[in-house]
């Protein structure tokens, strides 16, 4: 039997796939360059640069995962690479369950940030909200979902 995902479904997954991969590669370049300064999830960054669509959805990403692992009190850089086993890193401290529910927190807050700024329209918003609390995302978390699985 095949599953269907929804244009809008792959399109977030698409694009959480890919913060994942922008974090790892982030992380791997300031290990080359003598260190890492990790930022405290739970204070405010500096605004994300950038405008359009993919700023705006970088933004939403890179805060709900801020907002996951202030939860989760750690850095957003260790949440995402203990959600890769072959990242290296150390074992993951949470079940599956406290993850999923973790990033759910973190991406609606962030949704929510984004419409209170006006970077997105309510309707978008919801739409959003509502991937958010349906996304398969202990999938994601097992690693099961190949950017292959997800675009065709």
């Amino acid at each position: 039997m095949t599953t269907r995902w929804s244009p809008a479904l792959t399109f977030l997954l698409v694009l959480l796939v890919a913060a994942v991969a922008l974090l790892v590669v982030e992380a791997g370049k300031d290990a080359a360059g003598g260190g890492i300064k990790v930022a405290d999830p739970c204070q405010p960054r500096a605004p994300f640069p950038g405008h359009g669509l993919d700023a705006t959805i970088q933004r939403i990403v890179l805060d709900g995962l801020d907002g996951a692992a202030c939860r989760l009190h750690t850095t957003r850089e260790e949440l995402v690479l203990s959600l890769s086993p072959g990242s290296g890193a150390r074992s993951v401290r949470w079940d599956e369950h406290t993850i999923e529910m973790a990033l759910r927190a973190g991406l609606r807050r962030s949704v929510d940030e984004a419409e209170r700024r006006g970077d997105i329209p309510g309707f978008v918003a919801r739409a959003a909200r509502r991937i958010v609390e349906t996304a398969p995302i202990d999938v994601l978390v097992r690693g099961g979902v190949r950017l292959s699985d997800l675009i065709g």
